[in-house]
C-alpha cells in the first residue's frame, strides 16, 4: 500500500474512532464546571463588627451600625458601618472593599484604629496588631471572595514552642462565595481542634494535597486557612504539619472582619456545554482524557475530566504538544529534541511521578497538572535563523494576579471574578529571571502577556527537561484543589489554531498503521524525559 492510501486509511480511521469515542464519552461535549453560590449572611457580620468594635468605646461615635432600610440589602448604603470599616482598612488591604464576602484576616481592628485614631502609638509595627504576622505578603480581593498570604519569623512570637524549621512560615486564607462541585472522594474529611472548638464549632482540621488545612465555615461562607507542610519528621528547611498546628491556631485566634460589601444575590452556576470551534483541523489530534502512561508501582489510572475549568488563552504559541516528559529515553544536557512529535497530544495528569498527593486521581497520588511544549525551533539549514530555544515565551492565559514570592520556583495566576475562583500555577522557569522581571506577588497580568520563557529549572538549573508544567486548581470546601486541565488546555488550543481537534482511543493511537502512516510529524512518539513535574 502506498505512502498516500496509508495516509487516507490513518485519516478515515482516526475519524471513525473519534466519532466512536464521541458515542461513549460525547468527546464534542467538554463541559463547564458546576458552582454553588454562597448565601452570605451579612447582618451577622455587621452584628459582629459592631462587637468588635465596641471592644474600643472612643470609636462607637466613628461608625454607623445602624440598619438603613430604605436601600436594598445588596447597595453598600444599607450597611454604613462596612462602608466605614473598608475606608479605613483599606490603607493596608487595598481593594479589600471588592470582596462579596466578609474579609477575616488576624488584625486586630479597634486596637489598630483606636491607636491611629488617638495619634497614640502609631510608631508600632504593624505586625503589633497583627498577632506578631508580618504585613501581608498577598491580598486580592474581587466579586469571587478574597485571598490572602501572611507570614511569621521564626522567633517573632512569644508563646509558641520552638521549632526546629529555620525560615519564616507562610500562611494562606480563602473565604470563597463560589465553591466548584467536583466529585472529591477525599473531600468533606478532618478531624475537630479542641482548642478552637468554641470560635469555630464546625472546622476540620486535614492534610491534603501538601497542605495542613483548616475548613469552617462562618456567615454561610466557607473558609480555609492553610499552610504547606509535610507529614513528616521536623526539620531544619522542611516545614512538618506538627511545627505548623501551633502557627496556624494563632492565626485562626486572631482573625477579625476586616472588611467586604454585600452584592446582588447571585444563584448557583450550573454546569453547560464548553464553546469549541465548529470548524475542524486538519492535524491537531489528542488521545481522550485519562489515557495515560500507566507505569510505575503503582500502575494507576488516569482520571478523565470532562470539564473545562475556564476559557483562557493556551500558554505557549501554536505549535505545542503535551505528552509526559517522565516516561521516555534518556537525553543530553540540553534536554530538548527537534524531532519531538507534537500531535497526537496525551493526557499526563495522575500520571505516576514522586509521592504527589493528588485527591482526583484514582490512586490519590499523581502528577497534578501536565507537561507543554512548544515545537522545536526548524533546522538551521532551513533558512535564516529567528528562532532561540531558550526563549519561546510563556503567556498570562487570563487577565489576573500573580501570586510568588522572590525566589519560589511557581507563579501561580489567581483569577477572582463574577463567576470563577481559579488559579493558574507555571513551573520550571527560572525563578532569577522571574525576579528580575517582576513576576512577583500582587502584580496585575493581561492574558497573552509574557510572563516568562520556557525552561529546565528544578531546585536548581537543567534539574528537569525543557518544558512548562501547568496545573489548575479550583476553591471547593476542601480549599484549593488540583484538577485535570487537560480539556481546558485543549479548548484553549482549539481557539488558538481556530480548529476543532480529533479525538483518537487508546487502541487506534497504539495501531502500528497511524503510527507508520502519520510519522512524518502528523503523529510521533515523544522522546524526551525528566526527573520531576
Amino acid at each position: 500500500m502506498g505512502r498516500k492510501a496509508i495516509r487516507i486509511v490513518a485519516s478515515t480511521l482516526a475519524s471513525f474512532a473519534f466519532l466512536h469515542a464521541g458515542a461513549a464519552l460525547s468527546a464534542d461535549d467538554f463541559h463547564t464546571p458546576a458552582i454553588s453560590v454562597a448565601r452570605v449572611e451579612w447582618r451577622a457580620a455587621l452584628d459582629q463588627v459592631g462587637s468588635e468594635i465596641s471592644a474600643a468605646p472612643a470609636l462607637a461615635t466613628d461608625f454607623t451600625f445602624a440598619p438603613q432600610r430604605h436601600v436594598p440589602a445588596f447597595d453598600p448604603r444599607s450597611m454604613p458601618g462596612l462602608v466605614q470599616l473598608n475606608a479605613a482598612t483599606s490603607r493596608i488591604f487595598p481593594g479589600i472593599e471588592r470582596s462579596a464576602v466578609p474579609v477575616l484576616l488576624p488584625l486586630d481592628v479597634a486596637t489598630w484604629l483606636d491607636a491611629r485614631r488617638d495619634g497614640g502609638p502609631t510608631s508600632l509595627a504593624l505586625s503589633h496588631y497583627q498577632s506578631d504576622f508580618r504585613p501581608v505578603d498577598f491580598f486580592d480581593a474581587g466579586p469571587a471572595g478574597y485571598d490572602a498570604v501572611f507570614s511569621l519569623d521564626p522567633g517573632a512570637a512569644e508563646g509558641l514552642p520552638q521549632g526546629t524549621f529555620v525560615r519564616s512560615v507562610e500562611v494562606q486564607i480563602t473565604g470563597s462565595l463560589l465553591s466548584y462541585n467536583i466529585p472529591d472522594p477525599q473531600g468533606g474529611k478532618g478531624e475537630p481542634v479542641k482548642a478552637l472548638a468554641a470560635q469555630y464549632p464546625d472546622m476540620r482540621r486535614f492534610i491534603r494535597e501538601g497542605y495542613v488545612r483548616y475548613a469552617f465555615t462562618r456567615f454561610g461562607v466557607p473558609y480555609v486557612v492553610s499552610i504547606q507542610c509535610l507529614d513528616s519528621t521536623p526539620r531544619p528547611r522542611r516545614l512538618a504539619c506538627r511545627e505548623a498546628y501551633p502557627v496556624a491556631e494563632r492565626f485562626l485566634k486572631a482573625l477579625r472582619i476586616a472588611g467586604g460589601l454585600p452584592t446582588r444575590t447571585r444563584t448557583d452556576i450550573a454546569s453547560g456545554i464548553a464553546p469549541r470551534p465548529s470548524e475542524r483541523s486538519p492535524d491537531f489530534i489528542y488521545r481522550s482524557a485519562g489515557d495515560i502512561i500507566s507505569r510505575g508501582s503503582r500502575k494507576q489510572n488516569g482520571y478523565a475530566d470532562p470539564n473545562v475549568y475556564s476559557q483562557i488563552r493556551f500558554p505557549l504559541e501554536a505549535p505545542s504538544s503535551l505528552h509526559s516528559q517522565w516516561y521516555g529515553r534518556s537525553h543530553g544536557d540540553d534536554r530538548s529534541n527537534p524531532r519531538a512529535g507534537i500531535y497526537p497530544w496525551r493526557d499526563s495528569f495522575c500520571e505516576a511521578r514522586s509521592s504527589f498527593n493528588v485527591g482526583q486521581c484514582p490512586s490519590g497520588f499523581g502528577h497534578q497538572g501536565q507537561d507543554l511544549r512548544p515545537s522545536a525551533c526548524p533546522d538551521p539549514g532551513d533558512g535564516p535563523k529567528t528562532c532561540n530555544p531558550k526563549q519561546q515565551p510563556v503567556f498570562a492565559v487570563r487577565d489576573g494576579v500573580l501570586i510568588r514570592s522572590q525566589g519560589q520556583q511557581a507563579a501561580t495566576l489567581q483569577i477572582n471574578g463574577r463567576n470563577e475562583h481559579i488559579r493558574f500555577r507555571y513551573m520550571h522557569m527560572n525563578p532569577s529571571n522571574m525576579d528580575a522581571d517582576g513576576v512577583l506577588n500582587g502584580r496585575m497580568v493581561a492574558e497573552g502577556e509574557k510572563i516568562g520563557v520556557v525552561s529546565n529549572f528544578l531546585d536548581h538549573p537543567n534539574g528537569t527537561s525543557r518544558h512548562l508544567h501547568f496545573d489548575v486548581q479550583v476553591f471547593t470546601r476542601d480549599g484549593w484543589i488540583w484538577v485535570n486541565p487537560y480539556v481546558t488546555l485543549i479548548t484553549a488550543y482549539e481557539r488558538l489554531i481556530r480548529g476543532r481537534g480529533h479525538e483518537i482511543g487508546p487502541e487506534l493511537a497504539a495501531s502500528p498503521t497511524i503510527a507508520n502512516g502519520m510519522s512524518d510529524g502528523s503523529v510521533r512518539s515523544d522522546t524526551q524525559d525528566g526527573r520531576e513535574n
